[in-house]
Order: C-alpha cells, then structure tokens, then sequence
C-alpha cells in the first residue's frame, strides 16, 4: 500500500521546527570567508560564509548590523555569532547573524590587493594609456560565455542600438581553473588577426571565486597589450575586477558594454537631421546676407556715376596744386625779405659806408693802416673819400 504524500510546504515546516528544536543551533559561532556581499537599501545584509570545502547562506538584520565596528566586503575573513533557521518558504537553512567580528583578510582578497597595488605601481591603470572606444564601430568582439544571459543581452542591446553593427563572438570560460589562460589568449587572437574594432570582456555577477580569473596578471597584462580598445563589464555594478582597472572603459553591466560600445543610430540620424537643418537655415541666412550686400553695392555711388569719384579726385588734385603753388610764393616772398634785410645789414656794416659821413680809409701797399706805428717818415700813403683817391706823404 502506497503511502499518503505530503506538501512541500509540510515538509519544509517539518525541517524547520525539527531545526528549531535543536538547542546547538539555536548559537553557533563560525569562521569563514565573506562572499557575495550585499548591503540591501532596507539595511539589512546578505551574504555567504565559506572555507575551502563548504558555504553557508547568511543574513544579518538592520537591528543587528548596529553592533558592527567595520564595514564587511568580500574576501574578509570573520567570526559570526548566531542561529541556524530555515527559511520555510524557499526550503533552505541560513544563519541569522547577531554579531560579527573581523578574523583578517581572506586570503583572495589579500592577492587581489597585492596585485592590484604591483599593477597600479608599474602604470597599468593610467588614464594616457587608455585608448579611445571608436564612436561607429562595424564589428564588436565579445568575449565571453557561448551561452547564457550576457551574451543575449549584448545581441539584443546592439542591434536595437544598431541593426547594422557586426558582432563577433569568441567564447571563452569565465570561471575555473586556468580560465585566465583561454581570456588572455582570446586578446591575442583578436589582435592579431584584426577581428573586431572594440572588444567587451563580459561576464554576469558571481562571488569572488567565480570572478577571479579576470583579477590574475596573466589577464590584466593581456588587456594593457591590446591594440583593440578593451571594455570590461565582469560582475555587477558592485564587483571591481583587476581587469576593470586595466581596461580602457569600465562598464557596469554587459547591457552597459553594448550601449557603450554601439551608438544608438536613431539617434545619430535625429543630430544629423538637426544639423542638416542648421546648415540650411545658415546657408539660406548668408545667402540672404550676400544678396543685401549686392543690392547695396550696386546701389551705391560709385556703381551709378562712377566718374564722380573721378572728377573728386581732380578737384581735390587741383586744390593740391593750388595749394602747393601758394606756399611756394609764400616761401619766395619769405626769402626775398630775409635777403633784403641780409643786404641791409651788410650795407650798413660796409666800410665805403662810412665814407659818404665825410671819413676816409688811408692804405698802405693796398692794405688798411690801423695804427700809426705802421706808418714812418716819408711814406707814401693813400687816402681814399667818397668821390676818389689822392695819394700823400707822410712829413
């Protein structure tokens, strides 16, 4: 005879109470590592502690996150203190966390620092390294899972934006052992062989395990040597990989990568419309512009009597003349009256002046006598008046 079924709901409400019975859970102190961390808007916390083998789901009240000292991340290490309930509804057993200490740095998070800090000190993170992404890209390399939401969602964001636009994908593991290997040599394929004008690195959210192949040097290296601009979208917005760092842009989403990468041609066709508008307003307005200089040129004077301005030209020749002319009278008439005075000034100062008053200029061999001490006895002499010259002895 077979037995009667129960409901899922009985039984989870079976474990439940069966857990709730059990004094030892009701607290339990645990060590482990922070993973998947959320600080949800209503403050309460979510997150998984684990250790090399096993996970636990963990949830921390608003009332109790109070009590903390320190902000928690993903890859510390802690010590929680609570109990172990089930959460009838979805039918899984998770620690509801009263109190939480630090137990040290996970040992992930610690490599993620270290590499992190090695990478910025040898300039791998510097703005003038990062290349451009190309406004109209033709082909978009993803790399990233064959199958899954991101990939989708990349198509679909694309060729809304884009119908156009040529996507190339090569897949590639994101999570697992050597999987930093395949990412880096996917860079390298892609470059060498010209496949893509931009490249997306993508994957969705996951925990610190799950990312960790974007946050090995073998993959940071490989993007900081693409000739291909390189866009990160790995994890959430939340999640910072070493290749976010690396790469030329940082996208918060895969779907954020495609509108990053593919511009929407809409609306690029709605601005070349504007500013084919713009164009024609502003070439209907100089051409307007010029037709009013035309009209005033032709207009003007010198195109309706254009011997006017001649004939000014004369006239204003023939006062330069005129006027030339005058001064040089002038100038004339100046010179004439500085030589009559010249004339006068010499006349006066003249010796045969003197003589027309009644004196006499006595001469000796032709030469003036100034002093009677140049004269002797017997000396023929000659004085010379107004109307002649007689010629006399000195007794």
């Amino acid at each position: 005879m077979r037995p009667e079924p129960i409901t899922v709901t009985y039984l989870n409400k079976y474990i439940k109470d069966r857990v709730a019975e059990d004094e030892y859970l009701k607290s339990v102190f645990v060590k482990g590592e922070i993973s998947n961390f959320k600080h949800h808007y209503t403050g309460h916390m979510y997150f998984t502690l684990k250790d090399e083998n096993s996970l636990i789901k963990c949830i921390m009240f608003k009332s109790s996150t109070a009590t903390l000292n320190f902000i928690p991340k993903d890859g510390m290490k802690v010590l929680v203190l609570g109990s172990v309930a089930v959460f009838e509804r979805d039918g899984v057993y998770q620690i509801y966390v009263k109190a939480m200490q630090e137990d040290g740095i996970g040992d992930l998070y610690k490599e993620y620092e270290e590499l992190k800090n090695k990478l910025e000190k040898e300039g791998y993170f510097n703005e003038n390294h990062k290349k451009k992404i190309p406004f109209m890209p033709e082909t978009i390399g993803v790399l990233t899972s064959q199958t899954g939401s991101v990939i989708r969602d990349i198509i679909n964001v694309s060729t809304r934006r884009n119908p156009n636009v040529h996507i190339r994908l090569f897949p590639i593991p994101v999570q697992g052992k050597k999987a930093e290997l395949e990412i880096a040599d996917s860079i390298r394929i892609m470059n060498e062989n010209h496949l893509a004008d931009v490249l997306i690195l993508a994957r969705g959210g996951g925990s610190i395990e799950d990312l960790w192949p974007f946050n090995e040097e073998v993959t940071a290296r490989a993007i900081y040597n693409s000739k291909i601009p390189i866009i990160s979208a790995v994890g959430h917005e939340t999640d910072f990989t070493i290749a976010d760092f690396v790469a030329d842009l940082r996208a918060p989403t895969p779907s954020a990568a495609a509108e990053l990468a593919v511009p929407d041609i809409e609306e690029i066709n709605i601005k070349l419309d504007t500013y084919k508008n713009r164009y024609k307003n502003a070439l209907k307005k100089k051409i307007e512009y010029m037709k009013l200089r035309y009209e005033k040129c032709i207009a003007s004077k010198i195109f309706t009597d254009p011997a006017s301005k001649i004939k000014e030209l004369y006239i204003e020749l023939d006062n330069q003349i005129k006027l030339l002319e005058n001064n040089m009278i002038n100038k004339i008439k100046d010179l004439k009256t500085s030589a009559v005075k010249t004339i006068s000034r010499l006349d006066t100062l003249s010796p045969l002046k003197t003589l027309t008053r009644g004196y006499s200029i006595a001469e000796k061999n032709k030469k003036s006598i100034k002093s009677v001490k140049e004269l002797k006895k017997n000396d023929i002499i000659d004085l010379k008046f107004i109307d002649g010259k007689i010629e006399t002895k000195v007794i």
